[in-house]
Formats: structure tokens, sequence, C-alpha cells
């Protein structure tokens, strides 16, 4: 019997106040030795140009677990540093998630007070439904999705250090 799956548009937004310049936000953002730093420690290669491309690599302990080189692809679509990137995301580190729609991921880095810097993220998950709830850290045993990844992006830039330390 066949399982429903509600594929209707779904956006999902998370906004995170960060004691760091825009700079420094933009370059754990879309700088290799930043990401490997935090989140799920991934090296990424940023054209960062209308058109160019974008890709996040499996760590040794994913390739260990026979994860693929290219975790997740897309395509940046706008690049304003230190403020702005919007990019498309494609999964491929699962077949059934690589299946479904190309997304589209938002970084905005605006100024706020007192040395902070608000962060937003948006995801537009249309037609996506199993990567909705993956990077909403709605699947257990998969490391909690964007609240993870922006949490441990800010614990870093604050502290120096990750959650995992």
């Amino acid at each position: 019997m066949a399982t429903a799956i509600d594929t209707s548009v779904v956006t999902q937004t998370y906004c995170v106040y960060i004691r760091a310049p825009q700079a420094a936000i933009w370059d754990a953002i879309t700088k290799t030795e930043w990401t490997q730093r935090y989140g799920y420690a991934s090296r990424v290669d940023y054209e960062l140009r209308a058109g160019g491309a974008y890709r996040a690599y499996a760590t040794e302990a994913m390739l260990a677990m026979g994860a693929p080189e290219v975790m997740v692809e897309g395509e940046v679509l706008e690049a304003e540093p230190p403020r702005k990137l919007v990019q498309t995301w494609h999964a491929l580190f699962d077949p059934q998630i690589a299946a479904e729609a190309v997304t589209r991921v938002t970084f905005e880095i605006d100024e706020a007070q007192g040395g902070v810097t608000r962060l937003t993220l948006t995801h537009e998950l249309d037609g996506a439904p199993m990567t909705a709830a993956l990077v909403g850290g709605a699947v257990p045993n998969t490391g909690g999705g964007w609240p993870f990844v922006l949490s441990d992006l800010k614990t870093l830039l604050e502290t120096g250090t990750s959650l995992a330390g």
C-alpha cells in the first residue's frame, strides 16, 4: 500500500543573531576552512557568481559509511558579498531525496545593533517533502538539519569552538 506524501509548497525560514560581523558570517558559509569546523563538517566549493557551481563534499567518515563524494550540489543564483547568497540545493546522498525537486536556499546577512548580525536562512522546498523533513531536523539520527547547522555556526563564531568541541 502506497503512503501519500504531502508535496505542497513548503518554505522553512530560520533566523539567528550572531555576535560577529557580516564578513565573518559570509566567510563561514562560503569558505571550506570554516565549513569544515561546524555543522556536518563538509568541505564546500562555491563559484560566487550567478551561474556558478556549489558543491558540498562528504567527510572521510561519511565516505566510510558509503556516502557519495558530492553530498549536495547546486547553482549560485545571486551572490552579493557579504550580504546575500541565493543558490539551488540538491541533495545526492540518498536516492529518494535525490529524485525530489531541486530546492532553493537564501542566506541574508544583515547588520543589527551592538555588533550583532542577523542571519536569515530561507529554504524553499516546493515538491521536496523528504528534503523538507531532513533539513527541518525532523528525521531522527540525521544530525538536526538547519537548526543544528545554524546553532553550530553561531557557537563557532562566538566562542571559537563548535558544539562538538
